[in-house]
């Protein structure tokens, strides 16, 4: 299959949502209670979400989609740093890299990966930061090998719950 990977337009917000949503809820059904998951994915991986973050000019998406029928697999969003570590005037966040699972492992995440480092070095950026829940191994795993390191700790709010992730950070080349 050929995939295409390119930077939204105004009208991809609910190609967004819905991989938001069906990623949110592949990750972590069974992990997290019900009523965190859904209250989580109205508000976070809603429509609304991702229009806000569209027309912001400091957020910038990529999707990933099949060029066959155009379905989204994935998707990638840089936006300002809202970390708890120490952060510099040429950092970025990258705030979501979502993939649906069945497309994990062929290259589709490092490709929107690069395209996000690519973007943010554009914006300046030196340094990229994300959040990660701490007991998601796989993401763990994809961004150890992106080059990513711990760089501190956050609580991050589900639903009702709050949870344990972690902040890793990966310097930009020049």
């Amino acid at each position: 299959m050929e995939v295409t990977v390119r930077p939204c337009e105004a009208n991809d917000a609910a190609a967004l949502a819905l991989v938001g949503q069906a990623t949110f809820l592949e990750t972590y059904a069974g992990a997290l209670p019900k009523p965190d998951i859904l209250a989580h994915c109205r508000v976070e991986h809603g429509e609304a979400r991702y229009a806000e973050w569209l027309a912001d000019p400091r957020y910038a998406i990529w999707i990933a989609e099949s060029d066959e029928g155009r379905a989204p697999l994935g998707y990638a969003v840089l936006s300002p740093p809202d970390l708890p570590v120490p952060l510099a005037e040429d950092d970025i966040e990258l705030k979501r890299i979502y993939l649906l699972h069945r497309f994990h492992g062929v290259g589709i995440g490092a490709r929107l990966m690069a395209a996000a480092a690519a973007g943010a070095r554009d914006r300046g950026a030196r340094r990229l930061l994300l959040g990660v829940f701490g007991g998601n191994v796989l993401a763990m795993a994809f961004y150890a090998r992106q080059g990513f390191v711990q760089a501190g700790e956050r609580k991050f709010r589900v639903g009702a719950n709050e949870y344990d992730d972690l902040v890793l950070a990966r310097t930009l080349p020049a």
